[in-house]
């Protein structure tokens, strides 16, 4: 066993104030990922834990990648039917958050989901290179395997065949239409910036967060 009680850090490269802070949470979302897209030192800075829940209460969590941001959210990419499929149509509401240790900041959203169209979905999807298309439709993703060689035969199977390929109508594209929005700035002391947005009645309201 480990005793980890010793690990900490002091953040102190930023800070949020309210008066410098936009009316429109997705600005300030833009803001963050652009200064890391910038500065060339997070990898996959879309990278985003989704957490969802089962039909018996039971949270999971799990890392996705975040694809688009629109007006209305944030959209990935997945089956369908694989797990956090069968979470979300059983339960809409989801969270996801991004962590991003390099600038001592983390965004934790909560929202609905739901399906994009299907329109969206095939222009991404034709969008993917040809591999991660096949590896779309081979896998049925979630579900047990007895190996490796069985995805791995069943992916080079369907490459050699080299049929037309379509996209499965069980993958595409949820959004997640947020309801609040909490940007964490870490700070001296523990003492962190936590600033909060959240909607209601078509407008969003900001507020700070105790540490």
């Amino acid at each position: 066993m480990k005793d980890l009680s010793d690990y900490r850090t002091s953040y102190e490269k930023s800070s949020l104030v309210e008066e410098n802070l936009p009316s429109n949470p997705y600005k300030l979302f833009d803001k963050w990922f652009d200064e890391l897209c910038e500065s060339n030192s997070v990898i996959e800075p879309n990278a985003m834990t989704l957490s969802t829940v089962d039909f018996k209460n039971r949270p999971r969590n799990r890392v996705v990648l975040l694809k688009k941001i629109s007006k209305k959210g944030f959209v990935f990419y997945t089956n369908y039917d694989s797990r956090k499929g069968i979470d979300i149509n059983n339960n809409k509401n989801v969270s996801i958050s991004f962590f991003w240790p390099s600038f001592e900041r983390q965004v934790i959203i909560e929202g609905i989901c739901s399906k994009i169209s299907a329109i969206d979905s095939d222009k991404y999807f034709y969008s993917r290179p040809i591999e991660s298309q096949i590896g779309a439709i081979v896998s049925s993703q979630s579900t047990v395997i007895p190996n490796r060689e069985h995805i791995e035969n069943k992916f080079n199977s369907f490459k050699l065949k080299r049929p037309e390929i379509s996209r499965p109508s069980n993958w595409g594209g949820y959004i997640i239409e947020p309801r609040n929005i909490e940007f964490w700035q870490g700070r001296k002391n523990r003492l962190h910036d936590r600033i909060i947005y959240q909607y209601d009645e078509a407008k969003w309201s900001i507020s700070r967060l105790s540490p």
